[in-house]
């Protein structure tokens, strides 16, 4: 009897324990969202934390945004010169960066770079009791350590985004232009025409949306790592791998949408 019991809770574990993180999860984003408006009272802070999310993955970001656009360039003129449709380099080039590749890859970078030091911050704070010697203070700890990471994620997501887009657009044209010898007016031209406002906002919601996720997941298992060196890389472990898998479908189910919109 305990044989069967104890099988049928392993069996078990697995969905339950995925269904329990998902619920406390949102639990948790909705006590984070409910202190957001009192967490802007210190808007320095916030500015702070948009320096740590944003402006220390600005180097990683632009430089992974340079090698994959001069690999898209790479690849598109090798693709489009058996169309003979060079001149679309462009085009590719920037639908791409700005619907997928902007917006996925720097979320990832984001995860593995931002994310892991959002994690390690907090748990390293809850480690050593600093959460909890807020709490006795009555001082909460999600206004003041948690709501303004957060925030500073979800703004710097769609800074970085643009900044990696337009350094990959560059790195495409450096390689089309310079190196295959694309004509340069029909590069930026054919691109004007083909880019509207309605790519260019799937990119910054794309953005956003990721921003939110990896943020949150960041800031989730800092604060609920257990409070161990182990716990703490643990959690660190987790923020990566889930934010990565998050992305990833997250991107799927918004082109989809997108698509079907249009």
């Amino acid at each position: 009897m305990s044989a069967r019991s104890e099988g049928a809770r392993a069996r078990d574990s697995l969905p339950v324990v995925w269904i329990r993180r998902v619920g406390a999860m949102s639990l948790f984003f909705a006590q984070v969202m409910a202190r957001l408006i009192p967490a802007f009272g210190k808007p320095g802070l916030i500015v702070r934390q948009i320096y740590n999310a944003g402006a220390r993955s600005l180097v990683i970001v632009m430089l992974s945004g340079l090698f994959v656009g001069m690999v898209l360039g790479l690849l598109g003129f090798d693709t489009l010169q058996r169309f003979g449709s060079e001149d679309s380099l462009g085009v590719l080039a920037a639908l791409g960066m700005l619907k997928v590749l902007g917006p996925v890859l720097t979320a990832l970078l984001f995860a593995g770079r931002a994310g892991t030091s959002l994690t390690s911050e907090i748990g390293l704070m809850k480690s050593t009791e600093q959460l909890t010697a807020m709490q006795m203070m009555a001082v909460d700890p999600l206004r003041h350590v948690v709501a303004p990471r957060f925030l500073g994620g979800v703004i710097a997501m769609p800074l970085l985004a643009a900044t990696f887009s337009v350094i990959g657009l560059f790195g495409a044209q450096l390689i089309g232009v310079q190196q295959m010898g694309v004509d340069v007016g029909a590069f930026w031209s054919q691109t004007q025409e083909a880019v509207d406002l309605r790519d260019v906002t799937e990119g910054i919601v794309k953005s956003l949306v990721f921003g939110v996720a990896c943020s949150l997941i960041a800031v989730y298992e800092g604060y609920q790592s257990e409070p161990t060196p182990e716990g703490v890389g643990l959690a660190t472990t987790r923020t990566v791998v889930t934010s990565s898998v998050m992305v990833l479908l997250l991107n799927y189910l918004l082109t989809a949408a997108f698509l079907v919109k249009n």
